[in-house]
């Protein structure tokens, strides 16, 4: 499941950083509070290491770091060590664009054929902003495995060269600006298009244009074949399982490789303090003005005019206050930027599947106890009138509370994106019968939607309900047939319920 909230206003700070600097450091009640929930959330999660900074204002109000680096040598984590951050390069990604928007050198509405040659006749009218919000329509350069884990491999199993030969021979999946979906053929474009703009590489731009006026000086591109001094080594629980209860089994090297042409995408290494120095330096002007900022925060547009969940390069989330732009990679390393708070939280981890993404809302809790998961943070106000009256019923009766909503308020809406993300975040907190009430929401309101389906065939497996999963799946192959982690699921399902009641004998 795809864990986005959809964003509709304009993200800048409120004020000027440094004058708020000093009278926003933590309390010691508040720094007590961060440490004991990201130590608690990383012993449940079975998570080797980990850093954390928070960026209070224009400086780094707490910077910690905790457990092994390196398993085989026992190496700690410390706050030097490098961890690699995946997709959330695509923030960085972002906003190299619009310092070029900036500079006049880009617009987001140019095609991207003026700045990429030899494009398919129906690629050549997306624009920048298109591919920065994942609406393009394109298909996707890398495929993933069946059970969505990993980095994937080129399409066409070879390099870079058959690769983009073969992605633009396919057709395109749907008109262009009509559906949100999140692909890496996106960022290979805007790396060509910031390439074509300055006449240097990708990664020489970014280094000269944000990690030096940062002073980020362990930020730094590679994978796992290059060697990257004092970066610590990737786990992954055995088979790639998720979740909580995926610690119970055997750890193993997760291994990320990322081709030169998809580091836009992926392919950025640093440490928590060097990303919040970044975030320091973006939000103080070093790299951009406070109108390109907001511009960046901006949600897309589908070409309904519907807002997209995406800005130039951020997933964002709404909600009646403390609006987050955030940047997410790997499952494993999670950036929130609360503009509107001078707030940002960096949460790097080692374990693909640590999700931190899914409990830094508990760790600005500490600071703005609205934000907390037991009090319905993060939802908008049309999601904690829902959350009110699940309340009510124990979260037992979902169809009887989204009635009641309707009742007060006949043009009652949520996204599915939000349903999606809130009913993910209950389930990875061990909350399966409220995570289980919110997704069946989310198939109520939207019974076409696949991804709705699937995800409430993950809510019934965690729950025990092993035929009800079978039928959600079924229901999500059945509106996507290419929906592969459903396919598996439904094979792995059955395969053992049908072993349950046919042992073998020995």
């Amino acid at each position: 499941m795809h864990f986005v909230l959809i964003a509709m206003l304009t993200l800048v700070p409120a004020a000027p950083l440094q004058a708020k600097a000093a009278a926003q450091d933590l309390t010691a009640a508040q720094t007590r509070e961060i440490e004991d929930i990201a130590k608690h959330e990383m012993h449940r999660r079975g998570i080797p290491g980990m850093q954390l900074a928070v960026v209070r204002g224009s400086r780094i109000a707490l910077s910690r770091a905790w457990g092994i680096a390196d398993k085989e040598s026992g190496t700690p984590a410390t706050p030097a060590t490098v961890f690699t951050l995946n997709s959330a390069t695509k923030a960085f990604t972002g906003v190299a664009i619009m310092q070029l928007v900036e500079a006049g050198e880009l617009s987001l509405d140019d095609p991207i054929s003026r700045h990429v040659s030899a494009l398919p006749d129906s690629w050549r009218a997306i624009t920048l902003r298109q591919l920065l919000t994942h609406v393009s329509g394109l298909p996707d350069i890398l495929v993933l495995p069946a059970n969505g884990q990993g980095t994937g491999t080129l399409l066409g199993g070879g390099g870079e060269d058959s690769a983009w030969n073969a992605v633009r021979q396919l057709p395109l999946e749907a008109p262009v600006g009509t559906r949100y979906r999140y692909n890496q053929t996106n960022y290979v474009l805007l790396g060509k298009a910031i390439e074509h703009v300055t006449g240097k590489p990708f990664q020489m731009v970014m280094a000269e244009r944000e990690f030096a006026p940062a002073g980020a000086k362990s930020l730094v591109f590679g994978d796992a074949r290059d060697v990257v001094p004092n970066r610590t080594r990737t786990y992954r629980y055995s088979g790639g399982v998720l979740g909580v209860t995926a610690r119970n089994r055997p750890l193993e090297h997760a291994i990320d490789e990322f081709s030169p042409f998809l580091r836009t995408a992926g392919g950025l290494n640093g440490s928590a303090e060097d990303v919040a120095r970044w975030i320091i330096a973006l939000q103080s002007g070093r790299l951009m003005n406070r109108t390109t900022l907001g511009e960046m925060w901006t949600p897309g547009r589908f070409a309904d005019g519907k807002p997209t969940s995406w800005g130039m390069g951020w997933p964002l989330r709404v909600r009646p206050s403390h609006t987050v732009a955030t940047a997410i990679g790997g499952r494993r390393s999670a950036v929130f930027v609360y503009p509107q708070d001078d707030l940002a939280i960096v949460v790097l981890t080692n374990l693909a599947g640590g999700r931190p993404e899914d409990f830094i809302e508990e760790l600005a809790g500490a600071i703005y106890p609205e934000l907390k998961l037991a009090n319905g943070g993060g939802l908008s106000t049309a999601a904690l009138a829902l959350h009110r009256a699940l309340s009510a019923s124990g979260f037992e009766r979902p169809d009887a509370a989204l009635a009641a909503v309707r009742r007060e308020q006949p043009a009652f809406s949520v996204p599915e994106s939000e349903l999606n993300e809130w009913g993910g975040r209950l389930l990875d907190a061990d909350r399966q019968r409220e995570g289980r009430a919110v997704l069946t929401l989310a198939t109520r309101l939207y019974p076409a939607s696949a991804n709705a389906w699937d995800s409430l065939g993950e809510a019934e497996e965690a729950s025990g309900h092993v035929d009800q999963a079978i039928l959600a799946y079924r229901r999500s192959v059945s509106i996507d047939p290419k929906n592969t982690h459903a396919i598996e699921r439904i094979d792995s399902l059955s395969t053992n319920a049908n072993d349950s009641k046919h042992p073998q004998s020995f």
